[in-house]
């Protein structure tokens, strides 16, 4: 149901672009309107072939047919925006029609920049972003603890081996005492590359490394792809905690969005979180859903992903209609919540106008001390 209404709205974008290049005036001459129109059949035959064929596919030619279906779409949401744009700005322009086919050619080159500022930002590696965290009750000989969170890695047939490793050497560089996995770890259809394993397991770090599962990890058998990080050393916190040290609790819950969607959306922090509120909490989500829930059962540091930050703008103005804690730090009825943009990325490699990120958090203790 989700491919079909992208390939809807997708088909419509596609129309809408292409119906604004063949007005241009200077394609109207002989034979050019129909190759024109038969240049946006064929892309549109290509989208739908990398839509379905490359999304459901293993192999180097379902991966790039993959690729160039999301990244047309990203171009397809870019070209739209700015056309629709344009469209209104003409309103004020009847009056002089010579300006028109000036302007709509200068928002089509404006597209093509724009889709050039979203590829390099998508294609950089994610920044570090610090927090320091203070939480009341950590104990002070915990006091400076470094955590390491990355989401939304969306492992496939698109980010491999070679990205994570990079990414694992940024992990490294930072020496942290823990490291957290968000959730949309992995891309979620066909097998986990099995190269991935030997990357995961570098992932180290004297508190250990975790895990909890994305909305990704829900679309079809998922145990393959647990199955090989466990291997490599990672622990997935299912709806479960555990005491990293006296006075420091970790819990995760499994994806909330996909928990809505099935119709078992509850209070799923009061569980996991009940005779913790002596000790300082840390709680994993990876949709910023039930924050208020989770800051009345006692976490006092939340930490998610899921919303990529909206990825191209300005997707998070729709989207922060459903996640309203879109990315960023939020203070929550005495509870720390961070919403990261995503370290991978999903669908086209694009990003516009913030790159990925790796949160690195440092634990301060408000107890007091030296």
């Amino acid at each position: 149901m989700f491919f079909l209404i992208l390939t809807v709205v997708a088909t419509l974008m596609h129309g809408f672009l292409f119906w604004h290049i063949a007005a241009l005036p200077w394609l109207q001459q002989g034979a050019m309107p129909r190759i024109v129109w038969l240049a946006a059949l064929l892309i549109w035959l290509l989208y739908l072939l990398g839509t379905f064929y490359g999304h459901d596919s293993s192999g180097v030619l379902a991966a790039w047919l993959e690729r160039l279906a999301m990244d047309w779409f990203g171009l397809l949401f870019i070209g739209f925006v700015v056309m629709l744009a344009v469209d209104l700005l003409s309103l004020t322009l009847l009056w002089y029609p010579p300006a028109l086919p000036w302007l709509h050619a200068g928002g089509l080159v404006l597209t093509l920049v724009l889709v050039g500022v979203a590829f390099y930002q998508g294609g950089r590696a994610p920044v570090i972003t610090r927090y320091d965290v203070t939480l009341a009750d950590l104990p002070q000989e915990l006091d400076g603890t470094r955590v390491v969170a990355l989401s939304d890695l969306h492992l496939g047939s698109q980010l491999g081996a070679k990205w994570l490793s990079a990414r694992a050497q940024q992990v490294e560089a930072l020496h942290p005492d823990l490291i957290l996995l968000l959730g949309d770890n992995f891309e979620g259809h066909g097998a986990p590359e099995p190269a991935l394993q030997p990357v995961f397991a570098r992932l180290r770090a004297p508190l250990g490394v975790y895990a909890v599962t994305g909305n990704h990890e829900h679309f079809g058998d998922n145990s393959a792809a647990i199955r090989l990080t466990q291997q490599a050393g990672i622990q997935w916190l299912r709806d479960r905690r555990i005491a990293l040290r006296p006075g420091l609790i970790l819990a995760g819950v499994d994806d909330l969005t996909i928990r809505g969607r099935r119709g078992k959306a509850e209070d799923d922090f009061a569980k996991v979180l009940a005779g913790t509120s002596t000790n300082a909490t840390i709680v994993l989500s990876h949709s910023p859903l039930q924050v208020k829930q989770a800051a009345a059962a006692g976490a006092d540091l939340m930490l998610s992903g899921h919303t990529h930050g909206g990825q191209i703008w300005p997707f998070g103005l729709l989207e922060q209609y459903f996640y309203p804690y879109l990315a960023g730090h939020y203070q929550i009825d005495g509870m720390t919540l961070l919403v990261s943009r995503g370290t991978g990325l999903w669908g086209p490699r694009m990003r516009l106008w913030r790159p990925g990120e790796i949160l690195y958090l440092v634990l301060r203790s408000g107890k007091g001390g030296a």
